[in-house]
C-alpha cells in the first residue's frame, strides 16, 4: 500500500506542480473542473450508499458555473448602491448592478435552489425523496464544488497567485505526509476514534510541523514576511485537517473505507483532496482579510 502511495504521488505531483506553475488561469480552470466533476461523483456515490439519489446532472452544471464565473471577462464601476438623493432610481448604475450579480456566488447559488424546486415539483421521483435528494445535492455543491472554486481565486491574484495555490497545495501535502508516517510509527493517541480511528494526536502535531517547514522554504520564494507564511500555514493546515475529517465522517456515514478507487494507494479523488476543500477558501480569505504586506 505505501509503495503504491509514493508511486501515485510521485506521477502526480509533478504534474500539478506544472499546471499550477507554467499555465494560464483557464488551463487551471479545466483541471478544476475536470477534479471537481470526478469529487462530486464520488460524493454521490456516498450519498447513494444510504439511499440519498442526488439531482447529479443539475449539481454538476451549477458546480461548473461557479468556475464560469471566475472567467467571465472583469470591468470595475464606482457605484453607489442606494445612489444619491438626487437621483430617482434606486440602482444609478444599472449595469454595475448587473455586474455584480453575474459576478456574485448567491447568484449561482439561487440558480441552484430554482433548478431544486422544479426538479423537486416536477419530476417522477418519489415524494419521499425530495428531502434527501435536496439535501444530498446542496450539501455536494456547498461542500465540494464551491469550496474547490477557491483554487482558482488563488491563482488569479496577480503576479503571486500561481506560487499561492502551490503554497496551499504543499502544505497540505506536507502535512498529510508526516501525518500519515509519524502516525503510523509513533501515534498512540486517537485524534477522533469515532470518526477515523487511525488518526492520531502524533500525526495531527506532525502535521502542523510539516506545514510550518514549508512555510519556512517558501519565505524564500514568496515575498511575504515569515509570520505572515506561518500564519497562513496553521490556518491552512488546521482547516485541511478538518476537511481530511469530515470526510472521513461522510465515508462512516456510508459504510465505506475509502470514496472511490482511482487513485492507487490514495482512494479515490474525494480521498486527495479532502484536506485542500476547506485550505483553498481559509487561505484566500487569510489574504483578502490580513492582506499581508510583500517586499
Amino acid at each position: 500500500m505505501t509503495w503504491q502511495r509514493v508511486l501515485t504521488a510521485l506521477v502526480l505531483i509533478p504534474a500539478v506542480v506544472a499546471i499550477v506553475l507554467f499555465t494560464p488561469t483557464w488551463a487551471v480552470a479545466i483541471a478544476t473542473a475536470i477534479i471537481t466533476i470526478l469529487a462530486l461523483r464520488e460524493y454521490f456515490a456516498l450519498g447513494d450508499a444510504i439511499g440519498h439519489r442526488a439531482y447529479r446532472l443539475w449539481t454538476i452544471l451549477c458546480s461548473m458555473l461557479f468556475i464560469v464565473q471566475l472567467l467571465l471577462p472583469r470591468r470595475t464601476f464606482s457605484y453607489s448602491i442606494l445612489g444619491s438623493s438626487q437621483s430617482s432610481s434606486v440602482f444609478p448604475n444599472s449595469t454595475a448592478q448587473f455586474y455584480v450579480a453575474i459576478y456574485s456566488p448567491l447568484t449561482v447559488l439561487l440558480i441552484f435552489v430554482l433548478g431544486i424546486t422544479f426538479l423537486t415539483l416536477w419530476t417522477r421521483r418519489p415524494i419521499v425523496e425530495s428531502l434527501p435528494s435536496s439535501g444530498s445535492s446542496s450539501s455536494a455543491l456547498l461542500l465540494v464544488a464551491f469550496p474547490l472554486s477557491f483554487a482558482l481565486r488563488l491563482h488569479a491574484i496577480p503576479t503571486s497567485g500561481p506560487r499561492l495555490l502551490l503554497f496551499a497545495l504543499v502544505i497540505t501535502w506536507a502535512a498529510d505526509t508526516s501525518a500519515y508516517f509519524v502516525g503510523r510509527g509513533i501515534g498512540r493517541h486517537p485524534l477522533a476514534p469515532h470518526i477515523s480511528p487511525k488518526k492520531t494526536w502524533e500525526g495531527s502535531v506532525a502535521s502542523m510541523f510539516g506545514s510550518l517547514a514549508i512555510a519556512y522554504a517558501f519565505s524564500f520564494w514568496i515575498k511575504i514576511p515569515l509570520p505572515y507564511l506561518l500564519a497562513m500555514a496553521a490556518l491552512g493546515n488546521i482547516a485541511g485537517q478538518m476537511g481530511d475529517l469530515l470526510e472521513s465522517a461522510y465515508k462512516r456515514s456510508a459504510g465505506v473505507k475509502d470514496s472511490g478507487a482511482l487513485l492507487p494507494g490514495h482512494g479515490g479523488i474525494l480521498d486527495r483532496i479532502d484536506a485542500l476543500i476547506l485550505c483553498f477558501p481559509v487561505i484566500w480569505y487569510y489574504l483578502v482579510l490580513v492582506n499581508p504586506p510583500t517586499f
